[in-house]
């Protein structure tokens, strides 16, 4: 990390000629970064392994693109560009990751049926390298081949306003994960363009924000009424804590729904949190709270158990508690609180522009 031995392993992902030398080098980083994880602050730990994570993903695109050539299918015939949504979107990827994807594409100007069996094909290709490195396909089905996620801008226009028009719990969900979108590889133009149709619109619905503010709210932070840690009651996990559903997840959702509402286009957590403070939507000093509460819960998150299963990195986002020192324990804590407080700030913001 900020070392010749780790510029090196970024340069061989970037000119990796098989997936299964990509798989390699992943499991080299991967063994690298879990033994630096005690020892970086975490922002810098986050950023580096990002740009390990998109360095991986764009490699497996490129492949793809080699092999459809190879395969007498030429080069992809209009521009496009590979979306990362979730937790890639937001640059928060731990050492585990799904895949959570889609392609937008510029709208043919002739033979529309062939332009989109090509994506679909060369969409098969990636998902199939991606998961041959290791990221197991998304279990909601948010992937790249499937055809509801690989559209033309056009088809992706249409789409979303579908989305808008109807406020059922499965579009709001969808425009959430929309929101958290950007692009890995291919033309930033279209990235760009995709934004505009979500933000365009965005602000024309008023029951989708408040549908929106619904989704936000549904995931309380782990703190009982009386300050303690709500632990995991029964099973495997029992004792654990959930870091991901009970601290990550609100507070993302909360800084999310709260940028949508101002037009901010980043997608990092912490991008945002600095963004609504030079909006004047945050006071800094309030953000500075909210920032260093996220970065225990990604530093708590990095540190959830690590598996293997099927071939996959796997990671239920939970955490023994028995890992928690006291100090670590009360720095959650105190966190919580301070999460319990954008909630309800975000809340009181919402609904006053609803009334």
């Amino acid at each position: 990390m900020g070392d010749p031995v780790w510029t090196q392993l970024l340069a061989r992902i970037g000119s990796a000629d098989q997936v299964e030398e990509l798989r390699s080098l992943r499991d080299q980083v991967h063994e690298q970064m879990e033994a630096l994880l005690p020892t970086r602050p975490v922002e810098q730990f986050n950023d580096y392994l990002n740009e390990m994570h998109d360095a991986v993903i764009s490699r497996a695109v490129a492949l793809a693109e080699t092999q459809m050539a190879r395969m007498g299918m030429g080069s992809p015939p209009v521009p496009y560009a590979y979306l990362l949504f979730g937790s890639g979107g937001r640059k928060e990827q731990t050492l585990s990751s799904d895949q959570d994807s889609g392609v937008v594409y510029e709208d043919p100007v002739s033979d529309s049926a062939k332009v989109k069996q090509y994506f679909k094909q060369l969409t098969d290709i990636i998902v199939g390298n991606l998961q041959t490195s290791g990221y197991p396909p998304c279990e909601g089905n948010v992937l790249s081949n499937n055809s509801e996620w690989c559209l033309s801008l056009s088809e992706w226009r249409a789409k979303l306003g579908h989305w808008f028009e109807e406020p059922a719990w499965e579009s709001v969900r969808y425009l959430l994960i929309v929101a958290d979108g950007r692009g890995v590889y291919g033309n930033q133009d279209l990235v760009d363009a995709f934004k505009d149709c979500f933000f365009t619109d965005m602000l024309n619905h008023p029951i989708i924000v408040r549908r929106m503010l619904e989704n936000t709210m549904r995931h309380k932070v782990l703190l009982g009424v009386f300050g303690h840690l709500l632990k995991e009651r029964y099973g495997a996990d029992a004792g654990s804590l959930d870091i991901k559903y009970g601290a990550y997840i609100p507070m993302v959702n909360s800084i999310r729904l709260m940028s949508i509402h101002k037009g901010i286009r980043e997608t990092a957590t912490l991008e945002r949190i600095k963004r609504l403070v030079q909006t004047g939507v945050l006071p800094e000093a309030d953000a500075r709270q909210y920032e260093q509460a996220f970065r225990i819960f990604l530093r708590l998150r990095l540190m959830t158990t690590e598996r293997m299963e099927n071939g996959f990195y796997a990671n239920n986002g939970k955490i023994s508690s028995s890992k928690l020192t006291k100090e670590m324990a009360d720095e959650l804590k105190s966190s919580l609180r301070i999460g319990k407080r954008l909630q309800r700030l975000v809340m009181k913001k919402t609904m006053g522009r609803l009334m």
